[in-house]
């Protein structure tokens, strides 16, 4: 279990470690070891998120989100792998306790006098416009 809040925790089965070389530069070392961290997160298979939680999380995080509803993070910060490890959960954790926040409540205000006339006149200014499109009328047209 991976501690996120302290009401709420993350069961191990529904997170996948994949390590990778890291990219960079580190020398003949950063060759031969796999340093950075894949961390695969199944959000829509999780059953310890509440609905509203999943939702925010697929929103807040949606260009991380795959196909398959998979929460992807990427972590090679550091030259060992423990501390990728521990970065990328970190980085989950903090997506989560963001996630877990409920937004802040939308407080209404009305426009003031100066935009309404300001949106007024433009609406007027494009009329006049658009009015003046149209065909012309010339004076000897009457007949």
């Amino acid at each position: 279990m991976i501690a996120v809040g302290p009401d709420f925790e993350l069961p191990d089965e529904d997170l996948e470690f994949r390590f990778k070389r890291s990219t960079g530069p580190g020398g003949q070392h950063v060759n031969k070891t796999d340093s950075a961290v894949e961390l695969r997160f199944r959000v829509h298979a999780c059953a310890a998120l509440k609905p509203e939680t999943r939702d925010r999380l697929c929103r807040i995080a949606r260009k991380r989100i795959s196909r398959e509803g998979v929460l992807i993070i990427h972590a090679q910060r550091f030259r060992s792998q423990e501390r990728n490890r521990e970065d990328a959960l970190a980085r989950l954790a903090e997506l989560l306790r963001e996630a877990e926040r409920p937004p802040a409540p939308r407080i209404p205000t009305r426009p003031t006098r100066a935009s309404r006339e300001r949106r007024l006149s433009g609406k007027k200014a494009r009329g006049q416009r658009k009015q003046g499109r149209g065909r012309m009328r010339w004076p000897s047209d009457d007949g």
